[in-house]
């Protein structure tokens, strides 16, 4: 995920964001007066790399290194028991949570179980893509996917 800053005359604003919006997926374009001359305008658009050139990683290869459910359930309840309350737990509880729900969710429906695990795990996953404050227009559950696989291999 990246921002990008563009200072143009504004009627070009609208013709910019849609081309933009063709190469990259993008959120919305944020618009303000430029500062210093008031005949242009300031663009902030968050941007990602399309997903077919960045492909999201299958759940079998995000949880490939991930630990049992049921460890990853210990290790979430002890973060949280350890912090007191009102204390930031910090990102990675949240990474380790949406994955944990995202795997759980994955398990039931494999096993065809109606459960309301599934939006749990979208919840949190949002959650996760308003922490990072990441441009994430598809389904967030890929995302927990994606930085879940980044951090079991870097952690």
């Amino acid at each position: 995920m990246f921002e990008i800053r563009i200072i143009c005359n504004p009627a070009d604003a609208d013709h910019i964001t849609e081309k933009l919006a063709q190469t990259f997926t993008t959120g919305a374009a944020r618009q303000y007066p430029n500062r210093r001359n008031t005949e242009r305008t300031r663009l902030y658009i968050t941007a990602e790399h399309r997903a077919d050139s960045e492909p999201w990683p299958t759940p079998e290869e995000a949880y490939a290194l991930a630990p049992s459910i049921i460890s990853e359930i210990g290790w979430t309840a002890g973060a949280v028991a350890d912090k007191p309350f009102g204390e930031d737990i910090g990102r990675e509880f949240w990474l380790r949570k949406a994955a944990l729900l995202d795997h759980i969710a994955l398990a039931d429906e494999h096993e065809g179980i109606r459960s309301d695990a599934a939006e749990l795990a979208t919840e949190a996953a949002r959650r996760l893509v308003n922490a990072d404050a990441a441009a994430v227009t598809r389904d967030p559950r890929h995302y927990v996917r994606q930085q879940y696989a980044h951090w079991a291999k870097n952690h």
